[in-house]
């Protein structure tokens, strides 16, 4: 049964309309304002139709329009008045009114109205899941590889593109994880929603509360007035939560709400508001140990690990390196504009037997560099960064610099590479073997990389 909210400050109206919509068979909440009508949206409420007085006292219905627009309601919303011209009727439909029409209100009129209106939503759904059907993995072509193992990722992607399960993507800094998971949205029915990406290492943990689920006027200190979290701005859509490993465990049972009820609490608030959000999360850390450890709620792991992706470094499939060039060739030379036609047959080579820690991230940024000085329109040699022979480093490597301190970068940088190697890139377990904390094995990676880049 379809649900209508009526909101009309004249009783008279109000009660026909309310009478005449249920002998239609529709279920009907009459409402005198719309400040509480506002009261309702925010309990939770949610209606197919909203018909609305555009003057009443308190607050006008083109403000109510506003106020339910802003908070993604998808509800058909027609909006009906006594004082109707062509400016208040661009006015309503630029503010998010599905429909107009002026006093009196016939029923008939205003019911085919309400299905006209209903019949173009169907339409545009199905039209858009029409595109996805045709164009099933379009939105996975730039997640570029020929290896099996992504062959098969990138098909158990594209299934779940199709639901709203929640996917929880796995691997080393610079796979591609957030490409992944940007690709998922783009080939879901959320794809014209936003796709918001929150990196939950690099927000502090004060911040991070009221910048993903927002606050209320007055919960602290300079919070002068509400504020949606990035929670509540990707409804409809999908939440992308990187480096989820980090999140703070006391803020895990307020995500955990957001998973298991599709609502949210603000900072500082005393009520919780629906939402509709994907989520899909990321992590380079092995999460059963966290879990294990006691730093992640074991219900959180199990929500979000639904449905794991895992996606194996760069070193671990290298017959992908070859397309990645022709891919990061054709990129750059546009971008640079620039006419190289390739590498040599050393040179690729070369770039197959590096273990690129950094992954695809890092040999992106490396052909960039490499093209920008290359002086040839074949690059036929190349100089790759120090390490990545695989060699033993010596002592004597060292003793071309009396700098210490860069000397001392060097013996640091050798140890970090030597721990990643013997832990097969998991940067948590190398961390525990140099006797480091693992943000400052992140912060020395990054360090080491954005000085060779």
């Amino acid at each position: 049964m379809k649900t209508i909210l009526i909101i009309d400050d004249e009783k008279g109206i109000r009660e026909s309309l309310t009478v005449m919509l249920q002998i239609e068979g529709y279920e009907v909440t009459p409402c005198e304002d719309a400040l509480k009508a506002t009261e309702l949206i925010n309990q939770g409420n949610n209606y197919d139709f909203i018909v609305c007085d555009l003057k009443m006292p308190r607050m006008s219905g083109m403000d109510f329009l506003k106020e339910v627009r802003k908070k993604h309601i998808d509800s058909i919303f027609i909006m009906i008045t006594a004082y109707g011209n062509s400016e208040t009727s661009i006015d309503a439909v630029k503010s998010g009114a599905d429909d107009y029409i002026n006093k009196p209100v016939k029923t008939e009129e205003l019911i085919l109205r309400m299905k006209m209106a209903d019949e173009k939503r169907k339409l545009k759904r199905d039209n858009l899941q029409l595109k996805q059907e045709l164009g099933i993995t379009e939105g996975f072509k730039s997640f570029v590889s020929e290896s099996k193992t992504i062959r098969e990722i990138k098909e158990l992607a594209s299934k779940a593109s199709q639901y709203n399960t929640t996917v929880l993507i796995s691997g080393e800094s610079g796979t591609g994880k957030e490409l992944l998971a940007r690709s998922i949205h783009s080939n879901s029915k959320r794809k014209d929603n936003p796709f918001l990406a929150v990196n939950c290492a690099a927000i502090p943990d004060t911040l991070l509360e009221s910048e993903l689920f927002g606050y209320v006027k007055g919960a602290f200190t300079g919070a002068s007035d509400s504020k949606t979290g990035l929670v509540e701005d990707a409804n409809e859509g999908t939440l992308f939560l990187d480096e989820i490993g980090d999140f703070p465990t006391h803020l895990q049972s307020k995500l955990l709400r957001v998973l298991q009820e599709q609502e949210v609490r603000r900072l500082g608030d005393t009520k919780t508001r629906k939402i509709d959000v994907r989520v899909i999360a990321a992590s380079n850390r092995d999460l059963e140990e966290e879990v294990e450890k006691g730093n992640f709620r074991t219900d959180l792991y199990y929500r979000l690990n639904v449905l794991p992706i895992h996606v194996p470094p760069l070193r671990e499939r290298k017959e992908d390196i070859p397309i990645l060039l022709s891919y990061f060739l054709k990129k750059f030379n546009k971008k640079l504009n620039r006419n190289i036609s390739g590498f040599s047959r050393e040179a690729i080579n070369q770039m197959m037997q590096y273990p690129w820690y950094g992954n695809v991230r890092e040999l992106e940024n490396f052909i960039e560099r490499t093209m920008i000085f290359a002086e040839t329109d074949n690059i036929e040699k190349i100089e790759l960064p120090t390490g990545g022979n695989h060699k033993k480093h010596s002592i004597e490597s060292w003793l071309d610099t009396f700098s210490l301190e860069e000397a001392k970068s060097r013996l640091e940088k050798a140890y970090i590479e030597k721990a990643l190697e013997k832990t097969g890139g998991n940067r948590t377990r190398a961390a525990e073997y140099l006797g480091i904390s693992r943000r400052n094995l992140l912060y020395k990676l990054k360090e080491i990389y954005s000085h060779e880049e």
